[in-house]
């Protein structure tokens, strides 16, 4: 959310969309902050998202994609687990719905091409 202000328009789609799993990450952002005016703009940055989404949820079809994701990010020799599978349940959301993947972190999905398609900006 913090690069949003600076992507060129046409890098980023007219609609968008985040998962539960994003608001759940933008959630703990605040909590480990140090500086209270650090603290203070990540707590406004959740507030911020939280208006302005419907986060996508993280059913059973998703749950059934991330299976797939882990599969596929170990078998690339990749550790799916860890702070990675947060990446896989993002992953697995896209996935499960068919929109495509926004990321400013491309390499974080590495091993997924063929699951869901990874748009890099």
């Amino acid at each position: 959310m913090t690069d949003l202000g600076r992507l060129e328009p046409s890098q980023i789609p007219l609609e968008v969309a985040v998962s539960t799993i994003t608001m759940a990450e933008l959630a703990d952002g605040p909590h480990p902050a140090e500086d209270a005016v650090e603290r203070a703009r990540r707590q406004d940055r959740l507030q911020r998202a939280e208006t302005a989404f419907d986060p996508l949820p993280f059913d059973s079809e998703a749950a059934r994609a991330y299976g797939r994701n882990y599969a596929a990010s170990a078998s690339s020799g990749r550790k799916p687990s860890g702070p990675r599978a947060l990446d896989l349940l993002i992953a697995a959301t896209a996935c499960s719905t068919g929109l495509p993947l926004y990321t400013r972190n491309e390499e974080d999905f590495r091993g997924l091409e063929g699951l869901v398609e990874i748009v890099a900006v």
